[in-house]
């Protein structure tokens, strides 16, 4: 299966025909005319191989405008068709398409372009082989068409859309990678037969030679905001300009002049009290566009070296958020060293100085990379330096080798402080299904990356070994298409010489027959020591204790679609046998295929909650914990769409006593007084989105919330009632912004 099919290469006409091609989703042979024509599409999910169950083809054409690939879709009556319409960076279960784009063919960044059979559109950057981020919003064409049995899809990616290397002797070498999903059963089929869940998938895409075309772009967006706060009284107008330069595919600059960062996409609300942060996804226009190049991952959550939410976060003076003047972002290559630098300035005293340096060359099987990141953060007296290599080894297709190397160097009020970690990510593929996977990794003591990127823990040692076996074949009778097991054993130390866990981890994925997916996991995890929970001041005793976590997500079928997490854990620090507990419920209701309502809920129950208070001081806590989500969507035509979001959140912790950590890391019960308390926290939010042309945009924005906590502990479900009626912050906002192609 992987052997001829994964190793494709196909030569494409080196000119376009004489007839431009006309996205209008409607396949014209003629415009199509020397394209080259696909029709090997496989089964990838399940991963099988098979033929697909409905026949697929595609044409794909280099043109001067842009790679123009045409799908074919067959679906006859009898195969149900997904006709409710998406919203960009759609999540639903749907008929759709994808693109993906390997524009310089070294397996290290892809484009991904999704077109739904309503014409919805997803874009998303593919780094680390399989990661995908959909924080990146591209412009492109696209257009659907449909008859009674099939419907098609045609797009044009232009050529400005991506950094590129210089292409020799007219010609450029690129990998693509195509497929289709039905969305009433979840069956993916793809060509070539490369897939997601495999550690190798960037690199198995296939080889596809066109002509050289080059395009240039001049884009420049201003904005104009104006926001009305009724709580606190007043207005406040901004304008500010977000300039896009590419005159070739090997230099592409973007700058932001005064960026507006008002809450035209509201991040979820997060009551945080563990010490690690909370991690934030960024979809401001400026951080999303080019970024690929600078993402510089290892294999701890979210790990990375340039972490944008960082720029315009909350600023050194503790005065809210900090100010933007002015962004600037580069992009290009220089034979096969591709290189990024980024700069960006805050205002005011307590303004940082943001600087990144990445360079990247490709060789055969591997590549190599170096960034450099540096802070400068005046306030404080303080600059971070942190320097990063990464290694990617590919010597055949069994094998996927990462490495990283990590150094940071802090200076501040006259001290210098240095350390360094490392990383090794090793995937191996055999035969008949089964794979192992090895990860080692170190973070120093003194290791800091979050002056610039985000590191949620450092002195850490970790180390697992994982087996996976995939059963891409179910009987005919069971109700899954296939299934994955998982069977991993790990350990953490830190670097004082502590074990923080030793686990044993079971999971299984399953992928059932009407498009639904499963998964269950069960860790065992052993006696040891938390050395995050009193920030410093000491480890204590975490005892042996089990976790178990089921989810089930079921697409629309009907009217309706379904989420179910559900998670038990037990074992806590001062009662080995207590019980945590939480679930997570969301149904969705489709109206009718332009307009869906979801209400959803969560609730857990912590008996032994252990709450960090000072010095070496826990609070023992009985705490307990809702949510209420709610909103709608509703795509009132083209390009309208009315989206309403809500979510409450309320906090119960009633005192249980407290304990001291002592120094031989064992809790330590005590009789100083806690006190009870409780949290309420409200995010409600209506925006309006008209899409006055491509990457221009009309939002207008209505938004409360608020965000009480008090020192005694209320019923839960009373909280949630009065979480509702918080009014703390409530405004208005207009922004405008329109693109103007020069």
């Amino acid at each position: 299966m992987r052997g001829s099919v994964l190793a494709a290469s196909v030569s494409m006409a080196l000119a376009a025909p004489a007839g431009a091609v006309q996205i209008d989703g409607r396949i014209d042979p003629a415009e199509w005319a020397g394209a080259q024509h696909i029709t090997d599409f496989r089964q990838v999910q399940p991963l099988t191989g098979a033929p697909g169950s409905q026949p697929t083809e595609a044409w794909i054409l280099a043109t001067p405008e842009g790679l123009a690939v045409a799908v074919r879709a067959v679906q006859p009556p009898g195969v149900p068709r997904t006709l409710q319409k998406v919203r960009r960076d759609f999540k639903d279960q749907v008929d759709r398409i994808n693109l993906m784009v390997d524009f310089d063919g070294d397996g290290r960044t892809g484009y991904n372009f999704v077109v739904s059979s309503t014409d919805g559109i997803n874009d998303a950057v593919v780094t680390n082989e399989n990661h995908f981020n959909t924080d990146w919003d591209g412009h492109w064409q696209h257009a659907v068409s449909a008859d009674e049995q099939s419907w098609s899809v045609e797009m044009l990616i232009p050529w400005y859309i991506a950094p590129m290397h210089k292409a020799s002797g007219g010609k450029r070498r690129m990998k693509l990678y195509l497929d289709r999903v039905i969305g009433a059963t979840g069956e993916r089929a793809a060509w070539p037969v490369a897939s997601f869940e495999r550690p190798r998938f960037l690199s198995d895409f296939a080889v596809v030679e066109v002509t050289d075309y080059q395009q240039s772009l001049l884009a420049v967006t201003p904005y104009i905001s104006g926001l009305y706060d009724n709580v606190h009284g007043g207005t406040d107008v901004q304008g500010g300009v977000d300039v896009f330069w590419k005159p070739s595919g090997q230099f592409q600059m973007t700058a932001t002049l005064n960026p507006d960062f008002g809450q035209v996409e509201s991040d979820d609300l997060v009551v945080n009290f563990d010490a690690t942060e909370t991690y934030v996804s960024d979809k401001r226009p400026f951080f999303t566009e080019n970024q690929g190049l600078f993402e510089f991952t290892t294999p701890s959550d979210f790990s990375q070296l340039l972490y944008t939410r960082r720029i315009g976060g909350p600023s050194d003076d503790g005065r809210g958020a900090a100010d933007i003047n002015a962004a600037v972002k580069v992009n290009g290559s220089l034979g096969a060293t591709k290189y990024g630098v980024f700069v960006a300035e805050e205002d005011g005293e307590a303004g940082r100085s943001f600087r990144a340096l990445r360079l990247v060359r490709d060789f055969s099987t591997q590549n190599l990379g170096l960034m450099l990141t540096q802070v400068e953060r005046p306030w404080l007296d303080r600059e971070a330096t942190v320097l990063g290599v990464d290694h990617n080894w590919r010597p055949n297709a069994r094998w996927n080798v990462r490495t990283r190397l990590l150094g940071s160097q802090i200076r501040q009020a006259g001290q210098t402080t240095r350390d360094g970690g490392g990383t090794l990510w090793a995937d191996y593929e055999m035969d008949h299904g089964w794979r192992q996977q090895w990860i080692a990794m170190h973070f120093g003591s003194d290791l800091q990356l979050n002056d610039a990127g985000y590191l949620s823990q450092n002195s850490l040692n970790y180390g697992h070994w994982e087996v996976r076996k995939r059963f891409p074949e179910q009987p005919a009778q069971s109700r899954y298409a296939s299934k994955d097991w998982r069977w991993r054993i790990s350990q953490v130390n830190n670097d004082h010489g502590e074990m923080l866990d030793r686990q044993l981890r079971i999971s299984r994925q399953g992928e059932v027959r009407d498009g639904s997916e499963e998964f269950i996991q069960v860790n065992f995890n052993d006696a040891g020591v938390d050395d995050l929970l009193t920030r410093g001041h000491g480890s204590v005793q975490q005892p042996f204790n089990t976790q178990l976590v089921y989810e089930y997500s079921r697409p629309r079928k009907g009217r309706w679609a379904h989420e179910v997490e559900l998670w038990a854990r037990r074992g806590s620090i001062t009662d080995a046998g207590a019980l945590n507990y939480s679930a997570d419920y969301t149904a969705t209701y489709f109206v009718n295929d332009d307009f869906s309502l979801y209400l959803g809920g969560y609730a857990d129950h912590s008996p032994a909650w252990s709450i960090w208070q000072r010095d070496n001081l826990v609070g023992l806590y009985n705490g307990r914990e809702w949510h209420l989500n709610a909103g709608l969507t509703w795509n009132l035509a083209n390009r309208q769409e009315l989206r309403v979001k809500l979510q409450a959140l309320a906090i119960e912790a009633q005192a249980k006593g407290a304990y001291r950590v002592l120094a031989n890391t064992q809790p330590l019960r005590t009789d100083e007084a806690v006190p009870d308390f409780s949290v309420r926290n409200l995010g409600f939010q209506v925006r309006y989105r008209y899409e006055v042309a491509p990457m221009s945009d009309l939002y207008i924005v209505y938004a409360r919330g608020g965000y009480q906590e008090t020192d005694r502990s209320d019923p839960v479900g009373r909280l949630l009632g009065d979480a509702l009626r918080l009014r703390e912050d409530e405004q208005l906002l207009v922004k405008f912004s329109y693109r103007f192609t020069l």
